[in-house]
Formats: C-alpha cells, structure tokens, sequence
C-alpha cells in the first residue's frame, strides 16, 4: 500500500470518533417517544443516509412534514451531544495519523452523513478542523450513502484522482459508496463485524484503531 494513495476521505461518526452507539441510543429513546415499536437492532438496520430519510424509512414518506422531520432530527442531535460530550475524543491513534499524513502532504477529507451542527460538534471541540482540506456534509449532497456522490465530491475538493483515494468507513454503506466511487477502503470495526462486510471486494483492511501497524504501510 505504500505510497499507493494520493489522498485521505475520512467518514466521522463510527470512524474519527466512537460515538454511534450514542447515536443507535438517541434514535432508539426518539423513535420510541415518536410511537415507533422497534428493537435497537433494527434501528441499527435504519442508520444509514440522512436523518429525513432514516424518518421516512421508520414512518413513511407522508407521516411528517420536512419541518417536522428537521425539528426531530435537531432535538435528537441535541440529545446525542448532551450524552457524548463527556466522552468526545478521537479514535485512539488517529491524532497521529492525522499528523503524520499532513507531515506526508497527504491531503486529507471527510466526507459525513452527519449535518453541520454535529460537524462543527466534532471539528471544533476536538480542534482537528485544519487538517482537512475539505468537509462535505449531509447538506451538500442530494445522494446519500451508498450512493458515491459525497466521496467523488471529496475528491473533487481535493483536486485528487478517484482511484488515488483511500477512505476510512465503519459502516458497510459507507464501503458501498467508495466501491461505487471506484475507491478502496479502510473499514474501522467500532459498530459492525467484519462478516457484514462480506459482499466487498474494495477492502484494504480492517482495523480496530489507528494504532493498527498495517497502517504505517500507507506512508
């Protein structure tokens, strides 16, 4: 892998922090309030794309209207950030991949399904926000995840070459969209197993973290 990738696409959530569990939890407690009978497990199932859409697939494309839906959606993210921030803290070892890779002129993006409030969340708490050249959000895109159009975006951004990108995805999705982008991937094992990413072929590798030693490989 040395030297074989020309730019960095980071996912957030499941990938830079650990904190999907206190997204399955807030969607499981809001779902519940809404009058959704469903298992955390199959919540879990709908956690892909953007909230509105998570909505829709719970209740229908007509239960609520966009404004309800983005009203629920920021009470929830309300909610995710009073129960994480006590433990907001990147991945164990990426502060120094990510300044290592700047140290390599790696140019580096995140490519998120998050919105702008739990971006900002996360960049500006954390105070990672310079080493990324680009973010592109929930609201920059039409297509969610699997579709490829966040991560072409990034690479866009970054003036890079599809193929030459590498991105970093927890979600199986998430590895979806960079197939589709004609990208590789690095998949971090916080959320899902690796058996549920057995229908890719665009795997560089699993790890648990980024003090993983196949990821020195990269440089």
């Amino acid at each position: 892998m040395k030297g074989k990738y020309k730019a960095f696409l980071f996912d957030m959530n499941g990938t830079m922090i650990n904190d999907m569990e206190f997204h399955l939890e807030g969607w499981y407690n809001m779902l519940q309030t809404l009058g959704a009978s469903l298992s955390r497990e199959q919540v879990r199932g709908h956690m892909y794309g953007k909230n509105e859409e998570l909505l829709v697939r719970v209740f229908g494309k007509d239960h609520f209207t966009l404004e309800e839906m983005m009203d629920i959606a920021h009470r929830k993210e309300v909610l995710y950030q009073e129960a994480f921030r006590p433990h907001l803290a990147l991945i164990e070892g990426l502060p120094a991949f990510l300044s290592k890779a700047r140290e390599q002129q790696i140019p580096m993006a995140i490519g998120t399904a998050a919105n702008q409030f739990n971006i900002d969340f996360v960049l500006d708490n954390l105070h990672i926000r310079d080493y990324f050249q680009a973010v592109i959000s929930a609201e920059d895109v039409v297509m969610s995840k699997p579709d490829p159009e966040v991560f072409l975006k990034c690479a866009a951004a970054l003036n890079a070459d599809p193929v030459s990108c590498l991105v970093f995805e927890d979600a199986p999705k998430g590895v979806e969209a960079a197939r589709n982008a004609g990208m590789k991937a690095v998949v971090l094992t916080t959320m899902h197993t690796r058996e549920e990413f057995a229908a890719y072929d665009n795997i560089e590798a699993f790890v648990s973290d980024y003090t993983d030693p196949v990821l020195q490989h990269l440089f």
